[in-house]
């Protein structure tokens, strides 16, 4: 795990640049929401095997909502750890012989997500795959996943060009250093 760089667009350049994952980010952002932060795994040799995106605003019930979003290799564990979860990956909360619980665009493709029951009560964790990755949705508070039911559109900020520029940064989220 790599530090926690505070949100900047100058920070998220250079963990898009070193990524060797997708960097997840609804866009455009719900209205309202900051871009609050990101988390990497790997090393400078090999660049980041896991990104975990941070935004917050606000929530869909009323009050102050946060949405990590995670995207890894398999076994890297990082999307697990946010969702407070033991081991490396969901477990048997992704099954190919249930229907997905929500959906979102992820690069312009659907993509199935799955609800995790075993995640803390205070958060919501969906779990899907995009780009033959482990693709990661934890919101805070557990009401803030309604999120997810709103056509939510991730763009791979990989693929980003001029845009980044214009992404609204708001404070440092603690949910990326716990």
């Amino acid at each position: 795990m790599q530090p926690v760089l505070p949100p900047s667009v100058e920070a998220l350049n250079v963990a898009v640049t070193r990524s060797q994952v997708p960097v997840w980010l609804p866009w455009p952002l719900p209205v309202g929401w900051l871009f609050t932060g990101i988390a990497h795994a790997g090393d400078d040799l090999s660049g980041a095997r896991a990104t975990a995106v941070a935004c917050s605003g606000p929530a869909p019930l009323g009050g102050f909502g946060e949405l990590v979003l995670v995207a890894e290799e398999l076994g890297v564990g990082l999307g697990a750890r946010y969702a407070g979860l033991d081991g490396p990956d969901p477990g048997d909360s992704v099954s190919l012989y249930k229907p997905a619980d929500a959906k979102l665009m992820a690069a312009g493709r659907p993509t199935p997500m799955f609800h995790v029951p075993e995640a803390p009560d205070d958060r919501a964790v969906y779990v899907g795959e995009a780009r033959g990755l482990w693709i990661w949705a934890i919101a805070w508070p557990e009401q803030s996943a309604l999120l997810m039911h709103d056509e939510l559109v991730l763009t791979d900020l990989r693929d980003a060009g001029a845009e980044l520029g214009l992404l609204p940064c708001g404070a440092l989220t603690p949910r990326l250093l716990g």
